[in-house]
Parts: C-alpha cells; sequence; structure tokens
C-alpha cells in the first residue's frame, strides 16, 4: 500500500476550502485517494476484507482526474462546496469512471468494485431495476466514455495499476449483499472522514475524544451495580433481579453467537443485558455494544439509565428520523457514524440501515463488527420483514463477529422452522438461552392476575368504559391505535393523562416522569396510552386494562401492573382487565395477532393466566401460522436470487424495506411548548448554518411521525416549512400541550390556554 505515496505531490484537486483570511486551501486528490484507502482498509480489517476496501478508496474518485472537472473545481468563483456532489443540477459524474475502471480489470471482483464506487455518493445503485433507470449500474457501465474523460487528466500509472486482492469475501452467497453492503460501509465512512479532516480538521481532531474504552467502562458499571444492589429492598422481585443478572454474568463466558434472555417483564432485563454486553465484550475483545429498542419512548428512559452508570460520552441516543430528502456534503459530515462504546437505537434505524442504500445511512455499518448487540423486546420484530431481518442477524453472527443477545418477556419462536405452507422458511440456528429456567422464574415472579372485562368479551362502549375506569383512583388503559387514545381520553375526567406517538420525544418523557412521579407519591392519576408504553417503560399501576390485541402485547401491558409487587406484600395481585374495543383490529397483522390471542385465551387459559413463557411459544407459532408472507418486500428477489451473476437490486431494496411505512409516514419536527424558543432558534441555526451532529441530535427529540395525506395536506396550508430538506411547524395551534400534535386544529383551542 505504501507504493502509491509518490501520487501525493500530484496537481488535480479533491477539494479546496476558503479560510478565514478569504484565501483557498487545496486537498491534492492523490492524497485524498490514499487516505481515504489507509481509513477504508483500517474499517475492513476486522472482517479480513481490507484489500478489497483499500481498491474502492483508492479508485473511487478517479473521475476526478478529468479536466473538466479539475477547471469546475478550480475555476468556479466564490468555489461551490457541492462542486463533488453528484446528482446536483450541472455536476459532472466522477464516480463512474473508477467503477469502469474496476470491471475493465478485475471481472467479477471489479463488480463488487463498481457497486461501491459507483454508488459512493448517490448511494449503493441497482443493477438494472425499475428505479435505476439512467442510474443502475449496467447502464453506467457502458458510459465509457467517463473512463476516457478521466483518462485525459494526469494519473500516474502505478495508481491505475490493478491490484491482487488475496482475501476472499467471508460471506456465503445468501449474505454476500451484506458483504458488499459492509464494504461500502468502509469507504463512504472513509471518504466521509478524509473529507472531514480537510474541511473541518477541528471537528476532526475532536472525534471520540475522552471516551472511554469497554474495560473502563465495565468497572463504571460493577461499582454502579454494587451500589444498587446494597441499597435495594430485601423484596421477592429484587431477590429475581439478582438471579437474573447472576445467569447474565455466568452466560457472558460463551462462545460469541446467538443468545436468548428470557425475563418476566420488571425483571431487571436492561442492566442484566448490559452485564452480560459488558463482560462478553472484554473477554472476545468487542468494539462497542449496540442496545435496540422497538420505541423511542423506551430509547429516552433506557438511554438516560445508562448515562447514570457511564456518563453522558460514553452514550450515544440515536433515533432521528431527520434525514433530509436530499443530501448535501453538511448533512453526510452530520450523519451519525456510531464511533461511540455504547448506542442506544431503534428498530427502524438498526434494520433499515442494514438494507439501505444511502451513504449517510450506510456510513456506520462497519462499526457493528465485532460488537454485542442487545435486542430489547425482541417480540416486536414485524412480521412481514422477519425473514431478512434473521437472515441479516444470522450473517453478522456468522460473518462479522457479532454476538447478538434477543431480550424479552415474551420469546418469539424464531428458532427452526418459522411459519407454514409457502410462507415458512427457515429461522435462527444455534440461539443459547441465559436463563436456567424461564418457567420457572416467571411462576416465582407472578404479580397479576388477568380477567375479561366481560365473560364474552362483547365490544365495550367507549363512555361505558371511561365511567369504569373513572371509579380507579390509579389506573392505565392501553388502546391500539392514537384514534381511540384521543376518542377515549375526551370521555375521561379532567386531568386524565393522554400518552402517544402524536407527542415528541421530549414530551412523552416529561409525561412519562410526571406519571412516576405521582405514583410515588400515591396521588390519584388515570392515563390512557397507546402501546408505546407497554416495552420497557417501568411504570408501576395497581390496575391496568388493555384492548385485545396478541397475546404478547397483553403480557408487555401485564408489566406496567404491580411491577415492583408491593401487592404481594398484602396478599393482593394486581389487576390486569382485557377488553373489546368497540371496532376489531384492522385487517392485516393486528387482526391476526388478535385473532391469535383469542384463540390462545380458548385453548390454553392456564398457561395465558399464568403468563407462562410456554404460552407464549404456543402463541407466536399461532400467530406466525395465519402470516401470509415473512418477506413482503421480496428481498431475497431483490438480493439474494442473482447474487451469482453479481446483480443487486440495492436501491430498490432500501425504498421498500421501510418497517414504519404502513401509511407512508413522514417526519415532522414540532413546537414542543416549553421548549418552543430552544426549538426555533435550533431550526434557524439548521436554516443558517446547516446539519451539525450536535444540531441533529438535539432536534431528534422533536419529532412526530404522520401519514403522507396529512404530511401533503398542512404543506398545502402552509403550516409546514422546509429547513435544508427537514420539515418543521410553522404556525402556532398545531401542537396541544397535553395531546401533542394536533394536524387537523380540531382537537383543541389554543385561546384555552391564555391566562
Amino acid at each position: 500500500m505504501n507504493a502509491h505515496t509518490n501520487l501525493m505531490n500530484r496537481k488535480p484537486l479533491a477539494h479546496v476550502r476558503q479560510l478565514t483570511d478569504g484565501t483557498w486551501q487545496e486537498h491534492p486528490l492523490a492524497g485524498h485517494l490514499l487516505g481515504t484507502a489507509k481509513r477504508a482498509a483500517a474499517f475492513a480489517e476486522p472482517f479480513k476484507n481490507a484489500d478489497w476496501a483499500y481498491q474502492s478508496g483508492l479508485w473511487h474518485d478517479l473521475g476526478k482526474f478529468n479536466p473538466a472537472w479539475q477547471t469546475y473545481l478550480k475555476g468556479k468563483s466564490g468555489y461551490d462546496p457541492e462542486a463533488h456532489l453528484e446528482g446536483v443540477s450541472g455536476k459532472l459524474d466522477h464516480s463512474s469512471a473508477g467503477a469502469l475502471h474496476a470491471t475493465g480489470h478485475l471481472g467479477p471482483a471489479g463488480r463488487v468494485l463498481a457497486y461501491l464506487i459507483a454508488g459512493h455518493h448517490a448511494g449503493l445503485p441497482d443493477w438494472g431495476h425499475e428505479i435505476g433507470i439512467g442510474g443502475s449500474l449496467s447502464v453506467r457501465l457502458n458510459a465509457v466514455e467517463n473512463l476516457a474523460k478521466a483518462s485525459e487528466g494526469e494519473i500516474s500509472r502505478d495508481l491505475l495499476d490493478p491490484p491482487v486482492l488475496t482475501s476472499r469475501p467471508c460471506v456465503d452467497e445468501q449474505h454476500f449483499h451484506l458483504w458488499i453492503r459492509m464494504l461500502f460501509s468502509c469507504l463512504v465512512d472513509a471518504d466521509f472522514l478524509d473529507t472531514e479532516a480537510f474541511m473541518n480538521p477541528e471537528k476532526a481532531e475532536g472525534r471520540g475524544a475522552m471516551i472511554e474504552d469497554l474495560v473502563s467502562l465495565k468497572a463504571r458499571f460493577d461499582a454502579y451495580m454494587t451500589v444498587k444492589q446494597g441499597g435495594a429492598a430485601d423484596t421477592p422481585v429484587n431477590h429475581v433481579r439478582r438471579d437474573v443478572l447472576a445467569a447474565c454474568r455466568a452466560g457472558s463466558g460463551l462462545e460469541p453467537g446467538l443468545f436468548s434472555l428470557t425475563v418476566p417483564t420488571g425483571g431487571g432485563k436492561t442492566l442484566a443485558s448490559m452485564a452480560f454486553a459488558l463482560e462478553h465484550a472484554v473477554r472476545f475483545n468487542k468494539r462497542r455494544i449496540i442496545v435496540v429498542i422497538p420505541y423511542t419512548s423506551i430509547i429516552e428512559q433506557t438511554a438516560a439509565e445508562l448515562r447514570k452508570v457511564f456518563g453522558d460520552a460514553a452514550v450515544l441516543e440515536h433515533h432521528s428520523n431527520l434525514d433530509p430528502e436530499k443530501e448535501s456534503p453538511q448533512s453526510r459530515l452530520a450523519s451519525e457514524n456510531w464511533d461511540a462504546p455504547i448506542i442506544v437505537t431503534t428498530n427502524v434505524q438498526f434494520f433499515e440501515s442494514l438494507f439501505a442504500s444511502r451513504t449517510s445511512a450506510c456510513r456506520k455499518l462497519h462499526n457493528l463488527v465485532d460488537s454485542v448487540v442487545i435486542l430489547d423486546e425482541a417480540q416486536m420484530l414485524p412480521p412481514e420483514y422477519l425473514r431478512p431481518i434473521l437472515g441479516v442477524l444470522q450473517g453478522l453472527t456468522m460473518n462479522f463477529g457479532v454476538s447478538a443477545l434477543l431480550c424479552t418477556a415474551t420469546q418469539p419462536a424464531l428458532v427452526g422452522r418459522i411459519g407454514s405452507q409457502k410462507a415458512a422458511f427457515q429461522g435462527l440456528e444455534r440461539v443459547r438461552e441465559l436463563m436456567p429456567n424461564p418457567g420457572e422464574l416467571s411462576r416465582s415472579l407472578r404479580r397479576v392476575t388477568l380477567r375479561p372485562q366481560h365473560p364474552e368479551l362483547v365490544p365495550v362502549v367507549w363512555k361505558d368504559l371511561a365511567m369504569e375506569l373513572s371509579r380507579h383512583d390509579q389506573v392505565l388503559c392501553i388502546v391500539n391505535t392514537r384514534k381511540d387514545c384521543r376518542d377515549l381520553q375526551a370521555l375521561m375526567p379532567e386531568g386524565t393523562i393522554h400518552l402517544s406517538a402524536l407527542m415528541c420525544a421530549e414530551h412523552r418523557s416529561d409525561v412519562i416522569t410526571l406519571i412516576k412521579a405521582l405514583l410515588k407519591l400515591g396521588w390519584p392519576i388515570r392515563v390512557i396510552s397507546t402501546q408505546l408504553v407497554e416495552a420497557g417503560v417501568d411504570i408501576d399501576f395497581p390496575v391496568v386494562y388493555r384492548a385485545m390485541a396478541g397475546l404478547d402485547s397483553i403480557a408487555q401491558a401485564a408489566g406496567r401492573c404491580n411491577r415492583e409487587g408491593k401487592l404481594n406484600e398484602s396478599g393482593r395481585l394486581g389487576d390486569v382487565v382485557y377488553f373489546a374495543p368497540p371496532k376489531p383490529a384492522p385487517p392485516g397483522l393486528l387482526r391476526k395477532g388478535e385473532e391469535a390471542g383469542h384463540e390462545m385465551l380458548r385453548c390454553f387459559p392456564e398457561l395465558v393466566a399464568n403468563l407462562d413463557p410456554e404460552a407464549f411459544k404456543h402463541y407466536f407459532e399461532c400467530f406466525f401460522g395465519r402470516v401470509n408472507s415473512f418477506d413482503a418486500k421480496d428481498m431475497k428477489g431483490l438480493l439474494e436470487d442473482d447474487a451469482q451473476a453479481g446483480q443487486f437490486q440495492f436501491r430498490t431494496a432500501a425504498t421498500r424495506f421501510l418497517l414504519i411505512d404502513d401509511q407512508a409516514q413522514r417526519a415532522l419536527l414540532v413546537w414542543y411548548p416549553p421548549q418552543k424558543a430552544e426549538i426555533q432558534r435550533l431550526l434557524e441555526e439548521l436554516r443558517s448554518s446547516g446539519p451539525s451532529r450536535v444540531r441533529m441530535r438535539k432536534l431528534q427529540r422533536y419529532t412526530v411521525n404522520i401519514s403522507e395525506r396529512t404530511f401533503r395536506a398542512l404543506q398545502d396550508r402552509g403550516e409546514i416549512l422546509e429547513y435544508g430538506g427537514i420539515w418543521a411547524q410553522a404556525v402556532d395551534g398545531l401542537y396541544d400541550p397535553r395531546l401533542g400534535l394536533c394536524p387537523d386544529g380540531s382537537a383543541w383551542n389554543p385561546e384555552t390556554y391564555i391566562p
């Protein structure tokens, strides 16, 4: 790799930047190619394919040798910072040249490099699919003039000499697409970091500073747990939590791979799983820990708890939906690359990145290598994407040094054959359970009784249910939809708390903090919530009502009832009441889950009453047997079936793999009233200075997902504005301090809140 160091003095440029004194600083193209190549090789070394990554870095910007591109960069008055960015009107294609050179000299191996090089700005391309028209790799590899024009420039022969790629792909055919995406991550992160080192050296120098390694973080954790356990009351629940922690620590010495942790809600999974992850990581030289959670409401709680242990610098909370519609140099550099030791993120962010094509989403993937991934609430994995999700999990653990821990109180049946008839597929292999006897553990931690609101589960009338709920001083009612949540809350006594995903993350955090405080004081409190409160939010009500749903949802709701077992001390159990809502769940997976829940209540009443882990095994077998497809968007066809021919439809797969795309949802920044001034200040900074990591991390807590139809209506009425590809609230009256976003304006009257 040192053979090319004599290129450093060549004249062609990769970038230029204006200094504070008005002069321009030049970034030599050869230096950028070598810098990117070396960084990319270092990123790929952990999975033993450094030579592939190095070569992609060395050839990724060959098109910039084109004299026309150099003339444009050097001669553009005032310098355009987007000059190197393809896809912007008037900008020259500089990535096809390297792709053509790779395929011309390396054959099939060159095609792998071609995907990486051709996509390093616009994203991984399709080989030849409907959305790849004009930009598909097969079309671009026929545009030979791109290489010819680049060859007119000052390219050294030793730069163009084909290498000998000695390492072999570390994957089988099924996971070849994952390997290419990992190499792509190495290239684009290396490109971004080398560019950042030139464009913003102060920021580059501060990256990753003052972050402790996992050995130090484990010492912090052990000290924290010693104090926490020493101050914990001597209760049956805390005895169970100690047993769970001990089992996780004992299991940390098992060889890396796939693990499960089946523990009832309230059994201390969050800290016990972190104990496993830290000890396993230190023992087997893993590089970071990634906690993957279904809901942002749980992320906020989990990240806050982990920061208490490890400090702010060690924990990155990443759930932002603030992905600009069009990428810019600033948005690319502001994107997260997960270089912190502990990451807390969402299912959406984690799995969509593993099927993404955009550079900003993919740049972090190489940092998954040699990590420990904790999948919290594993039962929330979406069934219609289950085959590709389990496929990449298997691929990460088999080929990229990842250990994955599936944590839940309601362990889904993910091992062996899943589903029935044509939909069936082979699930995970060799998953090791950390708890010696989950069934016995569940029985020892029994804290609730389950009962129907009506013996025949006759659909309730909201008004009647509201009256029944009002008779309880402290009660939580969980419903299936945002509309149900608002309709029922509107019928409840004044002061009843509303909790749904139409409230931004900061708002939900504040409300959950208030709920905990009122419960601790023993004050009257009634809460109507959607299911976002079910998984991982440690609130503790004496009575919980749950609209009929899948058995896993009912069990998760039960985890918010008598969570600490305090009622047991007086010989009582918590009361969990399930009821039929006025309307059944809409057709689809929600309806199938509800039907499977009914079948379990009918066929296994005793197992269900005790929330026995065996009940959930039967439930998921029943539920999965009703699922029509576990690969609803055909990831297998797009990414696996033509792997031998080297034909992957990366971009099409990325547009289809959207975990929350039920109604084509869009993210909207809102004005949460207590933080309105701060939000507007950040938006003005976004408008004037563009995105930065710090700015985007702050803003991510003020987003709400809405349907495309609602988004268009707000846009047409001029009630939202765009800030560099990110949309935000622009008028008062859209956000209710009790209910969250009210896009139709009918749910509240702002005059009410004027003193």
